[in-house]
């Protein structure tokens, strides 16, 4: 189960972080802090932590993999269904649409946000080490 986990986080980040790093060019460009600038960012992070999920898979990466998922799922559907507008240096990113990559992004970070949780609870009690055949306590 803790591969299957790993791989999901890693696809599901991975699916994320292209995405964003492909519409970061056109994502907008005004504000103290563009669009483009938080898609670049948010690509970039989704990349590394996905890598590190796979190469790591403990409880502090799998919270990082939730936190990073999660809040990706969270932007995307508040500026999908509200118009927050500017929130100080952030800029504008209301878009009441659905597209092809805004929902294999959001189906992506809703699996990558649910296996990082599943995948901290898993390596969080301890359940790795009884599936490699380490004695149980008593």
């Amino acid at each position: 189960m803790g591969l299957l986990l790993r791989l999901a986080v890693f696809a599901g980040l991975g699916v994320d972080a292209y995405i964003h790093i492909h519409l970061a060019p056109d994502a907008g460009h005004t504000g103290t802090i563009t669009a483009t600038t938080l898609f670049w960012v948010q690509g970039v992070l989704a990349a590394v932590v996905a890598i590190l999920v796979l190469v790591r898979p403990r409880p502090v990466p799998y919270l990082i993999a939730f936190l990073v998922a999660a809040s990706a799922l969270g932007a995307v559907l508040l500026y999908r269904y509200v118009d927050v507008g500017t929130l100080g240096p952030l800029p504008e990113m209301y878009e009441p649409v659905w597209y092809a990559d805004k929902v294999t992004a959001a189906v992506a970070e809703a699996v990558a946000t649910v296996a990082a949780a599943i995948g901290f609870m898993y390596t969080r009690t301890g359940s790795t080490a009884a599936h490699r055949g380490s004695p149980a306590r008593v």
